[in-house]
């Protein structure tokens, strides 16, 4: 699938550059354009993509502090000068937008949204945000502002691909190393299913196509993504267990959203050198899924790449309603609640009983 990526805020910039990068290396050209939108100069000045400031004249390029509806007003003034720098990118190869922010800060969980909203306005291809949740640990602020994206992105978008931060961050791990690592995933699991169909080597016995993944991740709503591999024989008939195996791994041990299993509809895809790939495995592990999701509608097929490694890609659609989504947006809610009870830290010095000196 060719797609044209949007960095919104210092997340969403940082995720699009190591996707723009993992497609270069692996010589997939699905990335058929990045940009990089922030009101942040600085998170700007990091980044080796295309950069686009906006919202000078508001915050003259020091952000938004957290403020996300702040981020939407300056995005939606923003809008058409975006779309602008965008036109150059949007060939008529581009098969789909992919927004991509955290979801958490001011620009990304505030401009988000915003953008999706214009681009579906004016495009007729699919637009999609790549969303990252904050962990727990990142204070109540952050949550709100998740909580209200997370709500209005799978309203605006053609779907909200998350990733829950919580799920992919090790122990021991600092905070900017955390983050580097799951970036790298991030743009490992996203890149492989954009590249989907795309570079090839030799053909498959069902190669997966765009269309694919579109109608998996049609209807709006919320997906999420799992990958894991294991190495392979050169007899494909002794990888039917390794397909499962690795299927069986990647959706319920590495989903982008962990435990959020149930799901309307879903994509297998099996990636690995064409002769190694067992039909009877894929088949296998593509019925597994069905039993496992409650979906009737899980596509499978096949990515052949040069590689003696099996690796499964998993993709779920429709997943909104599972647990794990409903206790995110829980805690968002009440972070949204505490947020509104704040008490004006001025208000015990108006009843104090001192005069003013004004």
């Amino acid at each position: 699938m060719k797609v044209v990526l949007i960095g919104v805020g210092q997340a969403g910039g940082k995720i699009t550059q190591s996707l723009a990068e993992f497609d270069y290396d692996m010589g997939f050209d699905a990335v058929k354009g990045a940009l990089a939108v922030n009101t942040a100069r600085p998170d700007l000045s990091e980044l080796d993509i295309d950069t686009q400031l906006i919202g000078q004249d508001r915050v003259k390029g020091h952000g938004v502090g957290g403020d996300n509806e702040l981020g939407a007003e300056i995005m939606q003034e923003s809008a058409t000068e975006v779309m602008d720098n965008l036109d150059g990118r949007l060939t008529t190869e581009a098969e789909a937008i992919v927004v991509v922010a955290g979801l958490g800060g001011g620009t990304g969980s505030g401009g988000a949204p915003m953008l999706t909203r214009e681009l579906q306005r004016i495009y007729n291809i699919p637009v999609y945000v790549l969303g990252v949740l904050p962990g727990r640990d990142e204070g109540g602020l952050y949550q709100a502002n998740a909580g209200r994206s997370v709500k209005t992105c799978a309203r605006e978008a053609d779907s909200l691909i998350l990733i829950d931060n919580d799920g992919w961050k090790a122990s021991g791990d600092s905070l900017e190393a955390g983050f580097e690592r799951i970036n790298d995933a991030i743009a490992q699991r996203i890149g492989l299913l954009f590249a989907s169909g795309e570079a090839v080597e030799g053909v498959g016995e069902s190669v997966v196509d765009s269309s694919e993944i579109i109608n998996t991740l049609k209807g709006g709503g919320i997906a999420s993504v799992g990958y894991a591999a294991a190495e392979s024989s050169e007899d494909p008939g002794e990888n039917v267990n390794t397909i499962t195996s690795v299927t069986r791994n990647a959706l319920l041990t590495s989903m982008s959203l962990p435990d959020a299993i149930d799901a309307e509809r879903g994509l297998l895809v099996i990636a690995g050198h064409p002769e190694r790939i067992s039909r009877k495995g894929v088949e296998r592990a593509r019925k597994w899924m069905e039993e496992e999701t409650g979906s009737l509608e899980v596509r499978g097929g096949d990515f052949p790449i040069d590689s003696e490694k099996l690796a499964s890609l998993v993709v779920l659609g429709g997943v909104e309603r599972s647990e794990r989504v409903q206790e995110f947006m829980d805690r968002a809610r009440e972070a949204e609640q505490e947020k509104n009870k704040e008490i004006d830290p001025m208000e015990g010095l108006e009843n104090d009983g001192l005069d003013d000196l004004m």
